[in-house]
């Protein structure tokens, strides 16, 4: 994260791409570019994604990890499974300084997904969920190719190959006296992540707290925006953790990471 930033994450209207206001589009272009490189994360509202959706992810995510360990443990992991990473529940073991557990899903159409048939909506839920948010992404990933005066569709062509996309609902322990780790500060090392949480809070920043809003997406820039290191625009990348509230359980649903790896 840049010095001289301030206590708040920009907040950017995405609506003007969905009409045409070329204006809007600019001014909104404006706040990405300057929030990348204040920030390396900004806010998004109106991005096409219902409050509804995003809400009723929360509610079925919440009961899933509200399951008892064995259910939960039916969808762990297959062995041997071709998905990009283990697609399915985990949790962090105890020694780990991250205290969480999750639920990793590929795209619908991979095939990965190992979901409970109960309640039916889970799966269709979740899945919507990860189709609006790759379509979201596309556009972030068009504005950003702009700020940065990199050649047309230069991310389009880059993440041509969407398989390694994947989404993840993440609920964090409660915070005890000794622990209030959810997610130890790192950086993400791909092109972008997309978090929306629950009204516990605990997406934190180094400086600056990420306070939950309803129907807000944070936007945050991971290090393959690095990789383009010939152009000049380049943009700073932030380290970012989830810190624990006492006597709460805090919950990310969605995660969706777009693009590939920066040692692909």
């Amino acid at each position: 994260m840049a010095s001289g930033t301030g206590t708040t994450i920009p907040t950017v209207d995405l609506s003007p791409f969905f009409h045409e206001d070329e204006n809007g589009r600019k001014k909104a272009t404006e706040i990405i570019h300057h929030a990348c490189q204040t920030y390396g994360f900004f806010r998004i509202v109106n991005h096409g994604m219902s409050s509804e959706l995003m809400a009723r992810a929360i509610k079925l995510s919440k009961a899933f990890f509200e399951l008892p360990e064995e259910e939960k443990l039916k969808f762990r992991p297959i062995a041997g499974s071709e998905a990009p990473l283990p697609a399915g529940y985990s949790r962090q073991p105890d020694h780990s300084p991250d205290k969480n557990e999750y639920l990793l899903t590929f795209s619908p159409e991979l095939g990965f997904n190992l979901l409970p048939a109960d309640p039916p909506e889970f799966r269709s839920v979740l899945d919507e969920c990860f189709t609006q948010l790759t379509s979201i992404g596309l556009l972030v990933e068009e504005i950003l190719n702009e700020c940065m005066g990199l050649p047309p569709n230069f991310f389009e062509e880059y993440n041509k190959d969407r398989r390694s996309d994947f989404m993840t609902a993440l609920r964090y322990f409660p915070a005890t006296d000794a622990e209030n780790n959810g997610i130890s500060e790192h950086q993400d090392g791909n092109c972008l992540t997309f978090v929306f949480q629950d009204d516990v809070g605990g997406l934190d920043g180094v400086w600056i707290s990420a306070d939950p809003h309803e129907g807000s997406i944070i936007v945050n820039v991971g290090d393959i925006i690095q990789v383009c290191e010939g152009h000049p625009n380049i943009y700073g990348y932030c380290s970012m953790g989830t810190i624990l509230m006492r006597g709460n359980i805090g919950l990310s649903p969605a995660a969706v990471t777009s693009g590939r790896n920066a040692s692909d």
